[in-house]
Parts: C-alpha cells; structure tokens; sequence
C-alpha cells in the first residue's frame, strides 16, 4: 500500500472491509418472508392496495371499455390519462364519455388487426390505475330509431 493511501485511511479513519459475505439462515428467511406477507395481507385489508377487479375474458374486447372509479371527483383526470395512453399507443378512440355523476367512463377504441394483444395492452393499463374499482370489456350497443312508415 502506499504511503499516501495510509495517510488518508488514518486521516479519515477509513479501514477495510472484510470479504465475508452474510447468509441469513433458513430461520430468518422463513420469519422474513411470512412478516412480509403478513403486511401484504394487513395492507389489503385496509383497503390500502386493492386492484382493479379483472371480471372480464380477453374474448370479449370488441372495442369496448366500462370502468367504475372508487372517487368521481378523479374522472376527467382517469378520462385524459386513458386518452392520452391509448394514443400513444396507437389505439383510435372512436367515443369516450363518463356518467353524469362521474364514477362510470367509457370507451370505445377502433379495432386493429390483434384485438387479442390489444385487449392485453387496455386491462394491463387500465388495471394498474389505482382509481378504478373494477372495469369490463363491453360495447353500449345505441338502440336505432325506427321510423314507422308513412300512410
């Protein structure tokens, strides 16, 4: 070692530090782990970490989006975000709107060639918003007026 290394190891009182590496035992691993999924558990139930109910099948995305938010008064920020997500991501939104009390949006996104991974790419995204309750994948079908013939 050289002599300007010693000196500044004894000006700052550094020294060195030794090799061995530190394996918990199989006790401590086992306390570890369960004190973690004790806490895991204790913050569901709070309600701190409750995710998006995933009631829906990707065989049913036909364009569709429903959710329900757990707050109204976070709906036009969860109805920009979406937005703006699905047109980075290349999806066209044909119509979106949210209910007049603001707790359900809607979607409706043109349907590309792989509707499949697109359903995957819309639940994976909206799934992870911690303001939506639950969402479905679901179509408003508007009822057609029909128009009696005239006499």
């Amino acid at each position: 070692m050289s002599k300007f290394k010693t000196k500044y190891k004894e000006f700052f009182g550094l020294s060195e530090q030794d090799e061995k590496k530190i394996i918990p035992n199989k006790d401590e691993i086992e306390d570890t782990t369960k004190a973690v999924q004790d806490l895991g558990t204790a913050m569901k139930d709070a309600g701190l970490i409750d995710e998006a109910e995933l009631i829906n099948k990707m065989r049913n995305y036909r364009g569709g989006v429903e959710y329900v938010l757990y707050d109204p008064s976070t709906a036009d920020m969860v109805l920009n975000d979406i937005k703006t997500w699905a047109e980075k991501k290349g999806f066209t939104v044909i119509k979106m709107e949210k209910s007049p009390s603001g707790k359900i949006g809607y979607f409706y996104f043109r349907l590309g060639q792989e509707p499949f991974k697109e359903a995957k790419k819309i639940q994976g995204y909206i799934s992870q918003l911690e303001q939506v309750k639950h969402f479905r994948f679901n179509v408003r079908q508007k009822k057609q007026k029909i128009n009696k013939p005239l006499k």
